[in-house]
């Protein structure tokens, strides 16, 4: 399970989503990358079984980058507590993730292999998400850029 060796503060404020991704929305190592479509938090479970069934779908075949990691703790308080009393423990870790970031990208494998094993990836995950190639991430920077 991901999660950093440590932290300046234990405990966060849950904060905002808003906007677009301004970091990570390019491909930037890969060839083809999973994209998310909409604002959410993603857990390490959740990015941790999208890497295996990604992994295992391509057979030792191929590279793997994990673009996003939880830094976010979100903490909760034990069942058939009172009112009060501060605020709970942390319980797991997070990765914010605004539309546009691209999660994970893949390498070294053909287009149909790349777009299956993202696909079963994208099943483990809370969010809507598409297929991208790295053409069409470098398009979209440009056009960023005018």
């Amino acid at each position: 399970m991901l999660m950093p060796k440590r932290v300046k503060r234990r405990k966060q404020h849950r904060g905002r989503m808003t906007g677009k991704a301004t970091k990570g929305n390019i491909i930037a190592y890969g060839e083809y990358g999973l994209v998310a479509m909409e604002p959410s938090w993603i857990t390490s479970n959740q990015i941790e079984a999208a890497r295996v069934a990604m992994t295992r779908y391509i057979k030792r075949g191929g590279q793997v980058w994990v673009n996003i990691f939880p830094h976010k703790p979100v903490s909760k308080k034990p069942a058939e507590t009172r009112m009060g009393s501060g605020k709970g423990a942390p319980e797991y870790w997070v990765a914010v993730v605004k539309p546009e970031r691209v999660l994970f990208e893949m390498a070294g494998v053909s287009e149909e292999i790349a777009r299956e094993a993202l696909r079963l990836a994208a099943h483990k995950l809370p969010i809507k998400t598409k297929f991208m190639k790295k053409e069409a991430s470098v398009a979209l920077e440009v056009k960023n850029e005018n």
